[in-house]
């Protein structure tokens, strides 16, 4: 026997069902944890069978992380608690270092974001610029340290500029790819709102085109690092992370040069870690309908 209502009710539950399988789930708080200590489980133990090996071969060349660390510790962490436990050393090697790579990466997310927005909503723009972009992309921007030493001279100038001319393709590309990708049905919805420019390039350019810069941007970072510890191989430098490599080097000081090499892993992963933070909240706005 049926009862009333009982195909309403079905409706009604496959309908719930229906909008309940339609909204993205958030991870489970345990599976997020599990994600968290299987990545640091395979750390440690990549960790450990270096520490093992290491051991067992016994060479100078091959110290043990344990050692790398203690001498990491007392060369750059072991300051006193006001100065955030860091050395003078890390004063003379770190922070210059992290200064340079920060204002030319900052200088190359400004000026390719700017740059790229400007190509991208332009067809005409983007058709007679992009075989320039492709061309200044392709060339290494160590074979330009010649001409950036004649401009600038020798010294933190040269070094931001080198990093800045890296680093700022991958951020203009992209940024004008996405830019030209946003939806055209969008565009004219903001048409027939009357929205000015800066509406539209605030409202619909710029979210539409955050997950192509943030693209470009992590592909940016990585290039500062390493044009940061080039730029500081040169003569004419006297502090930083590259300095140190090299100094350590010409003493056959092994363990500085194995912390460098550490040190600039971990700052690089941290890096990373905070833009990819930074890009999970702003990405997730962007992607939000603004029209």
């Amino acid at each position: 026997m049926k009862q009333p209502g009982g195909g309403a009710s079905r409706s009604t539950r496959s309908a719930r069902s229906a909008g309940s399988a339609s909204v993205p789930r958030r991870p489970r708080a345990p599976a997020v944890v599990r994600h968290a200590l299987l990545r640091w489980i395979v750390l440690a133990l990549a960790v450990a069978v270096w520490q093992l090996v290491a051991r067992a071969h016994g060479s100078v060349y091959f110290p043990p992380p344990a050692e790398i660390a203690r001498h990491a510790h007392a060369l750059w962490f072991s300051g006193p608690a006001r100065h955030v436990f860091l050395t003078d050393a890390a004063v003379a090697d770190i922070l210059p270092s992290l200064g340079r790579m920060t204002a030319g990466f900052a200088l190359a997310a400004v000026v390719g974001i700017a740059l790229g927005v400007a190509v991208g909503r332009s067809r005409r723009a983007y058709a007679l610029c992009n075989p320039v972009l492709q061309f200044a992309r392709a060339v290494p921007p160590p074979a330009l340290v010649p001409v950036f030493v004649v401009i600038f001279d020798f010294g933190t100038p040269m070094q931001i500029a080198s990093i800045v001319f890296s680093a700022v393709w991958p951020v203009l590309i992209n940024t004008a790819e996405g830019a030209r990708d946003t939806d055209p049905l969008r565009l004219e919805v903001a048409a027939v709102l009357r929205l000015t420019p800066a509406e539209r390039l605030g409202f619909l350019v710029l979210p539409s085109a955050l997950p192509r810069i943030f693209a470009g941007l992590r592909l940016s970072l990585s290039l500062s690092l390493i044009l940061m510890v080039f730029s500081e191989l040169l003569p004419g430098t006297a502090n930083g992370i590259g300095f140190t490599l090299t100094d350590a080097q010409s003493r056959s000081d092994l363990l500085t040069v194995w912390a460098a090499l550490v040190l600039l892993g971990a700052l690089g992963y941290l890096l990373n870690t905070g833009l990819l933070a930074v890009e999970k909240r702003l990405v997730g706005r962007g992607r939000t309908p603004t029209v």
